[in-house]
């Protein structure tokens, strides 16, 4: 019957009307006749031989078909008919609603027609659709299609039933099949990347797409095993294609550990929400997040995160990381800086747990930190930097009307840190006599259109040199294994550079620092407002306080993120944490100045250090792995003094990428 249907419609090519063995399909409604038989699988198998009729006539027939009653009454009809328990006809299942979906791609208005939608608007029915192919045809299908009895559909609002199109397509996603669940995926896909502007606001306002997806991914999110997870591993788990996974649902692919199989399939399916809301309408894309936000996020990952389990906070911590990492729509990530950002008792908590009694929650919190700096998502700085910094009340009432000092860069940065200065040890004439202190010119950096630097009081060879001349000669110990200056972080520094520029390129940040505030540029009584530098940079600076007591990787993830933020080509971050001539206020201090203030530290502490060079020495060769016997007293003192020390060199690098050697 389907060749003879197809032989006639290609000898009908050119003509505008219906062939008679199609006329005699719909007037004597064979397809429900077919659907009737299948349903009672009378003679048995008969709904595989009807699926498999039904997906070959939609594919293959090249005339608009879902539009005719008779075609997709019977087609709603059998879709019910999939994914019933203990059925055996998952391959063909997947077929036939393929099939059907990608009918629905060429002819997006027939979305309300597949997913049984009664509120169809009256401007289209399918007898005006069905009167362009013939008008003998037409006399089947000239009223628009009613509602269905109880006994056909429980549909009596606008929203799909759970046992439609969507629901059955999910449920083959969970096939073990992979030949059924990549139709599955690639279904759901179609669907939810038509063309057409009304059907995104279709299966946004009228099925349940959105809760279906992000029930899913609870469902594997509760298969994760929070005991018998590595929150390391988690953290850094790669990419997963959502296609990757059917090549690994073989049994000879698959993992020996299932709880790693669980990790991979729900970042895949993670991945497959991520690459739909980019494929999808806004509106489609913007309900779906929100439906992610508030069923997984909300109820499931804040409780989480907010345990007393320092296990539960690490997983839970590890995989919001991945999940920033991950994500590429801007949807998704519009809700994730949302529920991070926004929720004003969990970022506080998030941002306080940077500085948590516990090294791993410590560097588990920084890495999300560092991971969401990465985004392209103005948001980010704003709420945890910015924001704070724009009254520039950091600034002492003297200073706050003199951006072009340079004469003064030598003078203190803080109160207590005038003795530091006059220190033997700092700024020395065989410091900058040094050979690191010769800057090399300049490579070519950022695009010729890219915003200028900010203006800072001194040349940029003052400002290189202020951040080499911080640590003092004698505690320096890269010279001992012939390692390079700050020169050897200005290929990464460039790169660090150019990768925050090209974030922040479309948030049209200003070229220029706004006026201080009143309060800081002026006061009656002397005293001006005290200056808070956020939660964030808060916690960054006590930890930084704090690196010649703290584990060395942590010390890494701490840098880590200092030296990105830095790296923004603000004119707000470039002065608090690359300017090292600014006057601070009362109480305030600068990356500069903590250093300052860690150097004098430090230089008390080596006291009790014998034989400085040569630990220096034994604890560089071990970080570097050429040396497996290095004493463990000290270590951490020691760590910490070379981290302290490759710091500098590289903020000196930062700095260098960021301002041309002429300017002053």
């Amino acid at each position: 019957m389907l060749d003879i249907l197809v032989y006639e419609e290609k000898q009908q090519q050119g003509v505008d009307e219906t062939g008679s063995c199609f006329e005699y399909l719909l007037q004597h409604k064979l397809l429900e006749t077919l659907c009737t038989l299948g349903k009672a699988q009378y003679p048995p198998g008969m709904v595989q031989q009807v699926l498999m009729f039904f997906s070959k006539l939609l594919s293959q027939m090249q005339k608009p078909l879902l539009q005719l009653v008779n075609i997709y009454r019977p087609v709603q009809k059998l879709i019910r008919l999939c994914t019933l328990p203990g059925s055996n006809t998952e391959k063909e299942e997947a077929q036939f609603l393929l099939a059907v979906c990608s009918r629905v791609k060429q002819d997006p208005h027939t979305l309300r027609y597949v997913l049984e939608i009664v509120d169809q608007p009256a401007a289209r029915t399918p007898a005006s659709d069905q009167s362009q192919l013939s008008t003998q045809a037409s006399s089947h299908t000239k009223e628009p299609p009613q509602p269905f009895s109880q006994s056909e559909s429980s549909i009596c609002s606008p929203v799909q039933s759970e046992s439609g199109l969507l629901s059955a397509l999910l449920q083959l996603t969970k096939s073990q099949r992979p030949s059924v669940c990549v139709k599955a995926y690639e279904s759901l896909l179609l669907l939810s990347s038509l063309p057409s502007g009304g059907s995104g606001e279709i299966l946004c306002h009228h099925t349940q797409l959105g809760e279906l997806l992000a029930g899913r991914l609870l469902e594997l999110h509760s298969l994760l095993s929070v005991e018998s997870l590595d929150p390391g591993e988690l953290q850094s788990w790669p990419h997963t294609p959502w296609s990757s996974q059917f090549s690994r649902c073989s049994s000879d692919l698959r993992s020996e550990s299932p709880a790693a199989d669980h990790v991979t399939d729900f970042f895949s399916w993670f991945d497959f929400l991520d690459h739909l809301m980019k494929e999808a309408p806004e509106v489609l894309a913007v309900k779906l997040a929100q439906c992610v936000h508030q069923l997984w996020l909300v109820e499931v990952v804040q409780p989480q995160l907010q345990h007393t389990c320092e296990q539960a906070l690490l997983v839970s911590t590890s995989l919001l990381c991945a999940a920033v990492r991950l994500v590429q729509s801007s949807s998704l990530l519009d809700q994730l800086v949302h529920f991070l950002l926004r929720t004003h008792t969990l970022t506080h908590l998030l941002l306080q747990r940077c500085n948590h009694i516990s090294d791993q929650i410590s560097m588990a919190s920084l890495s999300l930190v560092e991971e969401l700096l990465q985004k392209p998502h103005r948001d980010i700085l704003d709420v945890l930097v910015l924001s704070f910094l724009q009254t520039r009340s950091y600034l002492s009432p003297p200073a706050a009307g003199q951006d072009d000092r340079h004469t003064e860069s030598h003078e203190t940065n803080a109160e207590d840190s005038d003795d530091l200065e006059e220190d033997p040890f700092f700024f020395s004439d065989s410091l900058l006599s040094d050979s690191q202190l010769l800057v090399p010119p300049p490579p070519p950096l950022l695009s010729s259109s890219a915003p200028p630097p900010p203006s800072v009081p001194g040349s940029a060879a003052d400002v290189v040199n202020s951040f080499l001349c911080l640590v003092p000669v004698q505690v320096r110990s890269a010279q001992l294994l012939q390692e390079g200056g700050y020169e050897s972080y200005v290929h990464d520094a460039h790169t660090l550079v150019t990768e925050c520029q090209s974030l922040s390129l479309s948030w049209d940040w200003p070229r220029t620092l706004p006026p201080p505030s009143s309060s800081s540029s002026s006061s009656s009584s002397g005293e001006s407002e005290d200056f808070f530098e956020g939660h964030l940079l808060k916690v960054l600076f006590d930890r930084l306080e704090r690196v010649l007591e703290q584990p060395y990787e942590l010390n890494l993830q701490l840098t880590a993120v200092l030296s990105r933020l830095s790296s923004f080509n603000h004119p707000l971050l470039h002065e608090y944490l690359l300017n090292p001539y600014i006057h601070l206020s009362h109480c305030s201090r600068s990356l500069f100045s903590v250093l300052i203030r860690l150097m004098g530290e430090l230089m008390q502490r080596i006291q009790q250090v014998p034989n400085l060079t040569d630990r220096l020495l034994n604890a560089r060769r071990h970080l570097l792995g050429l040396d497996h016997n290095a004493g463990l007293e000290h270590l951490t003192l020691l760590r910490g003094l070379i981290v302290l020390e490759e710091f500098c060199k590289e903020l000196a690098a930062i700095a260098f990428v960021k301002l041309p050697l002429d300017q002053h």
